[in-house]
């Protein structure tokens, strides 16, 4: 008796510990910020769990298809993901938040609203993820397309491998402007530091983001708990002020 009431006392003591498990998350550049919020909120909820590996879209794809044990991919687009469910390696895959465009500079006086420093004849480096890699790369040369100013600018560029990458040529000035992500300079709706031009969504394609759970994860606790936490009201909250948007 004795011994089934400690039982029972523990397991409502420690109801989460005892069913605790672990997850491998594979984050795209531009996610870190929030990423790093989320991640111990879904902890401290489920008691699960998680491992952060943050980079470009395309080098997960890559790694993915060497074996690299990710469990869950948050992509910024749409493309990988759905390819790597095609192909039988993932499942469940939605999109959990859209992407924003900014044109920033360290400097507080260089960019206005309009982002008319992009009409002006180039006098320095212009920092933008590798369009190949990134999707946030491949949405700069649209904008740039469709502003008439891509063969004026494309002699400029410093090229990072993803968006953080891309911010850092920015943010330490090897580049006085950069095509950055919103979630990176922006935080409650408000410019960190430097200034800004968000980037009109006309100008590029919608920056979707998938998630999808890979490989045989559907039987992992913590990638499928997380799965649902980061569509919960508290996880949406948070995307938004970071200034990502929703369908």
């Amino acid at each position: 008796m004795r011994r089934l009431l400690f039982t029972v006392v523990f397991s409502l003591v420690f109801p989460l510990s005892a069913h605790a498990a672990e997850a491998l998350i594979a984050v795209a550049s531009n996610f870190t910020a929030p990423m790093k919020k989320l991640a111990p909120m879904f902890e401290r909820e489920t008691g699960h769990k998680l491992t952060l590996a943050f980079g470009s879209t395309g080098k997960f794809y890559a790694q993915i298809h060497h074996g690299a044990p990710f469990d869950v991919l948050l992509a910024a687009d749409e493309a990988i993901p759905a390819k790597l469910e095609q192909e039988g390696m993932g499942s469940r895959r939605y999109t959990y938040a859209l992407g924003r465009l900014v044109l920033w500079s360290a400097q507080a006086d260089l960019v206005d609203n309009q982002g008319a420093v992009l009409q002006q004849t180039p006098l320095g480096r212009l920092a933008i993820a590798d369009p190949r890699l990134a999707p946030y790369g491949a949405a700069a040369i649209q904008t740039l397309e469709r502003l008439g100013r891509l063969t004026a600018w494309r002699p400029q560029f410093v090229v990072g491998e993803n968006i953080s990458q891309a911010f850092q040529f920015a943010s330490t000035g090897n580049a006085p402007l950069g095509f950055v992500a919103m979630a990176q300079i922006y935080v409650d709706g408000r410019l960190q530091s430097g200034s800004a031009w968000i980037v009109p969504q006309s100008l590029y394609q919608p920056i979707r983001q998938d998630a999808i759970l890979l490989g045989k994860a559907e039987h992992n606790d913590a990638a499928t708990a997380f799965m649902k936490f980061l569509r919960s009201e508290a996880a949406v909250a948070v995307l938004r002020d970071y200034g990502y948007t929703f369908e």
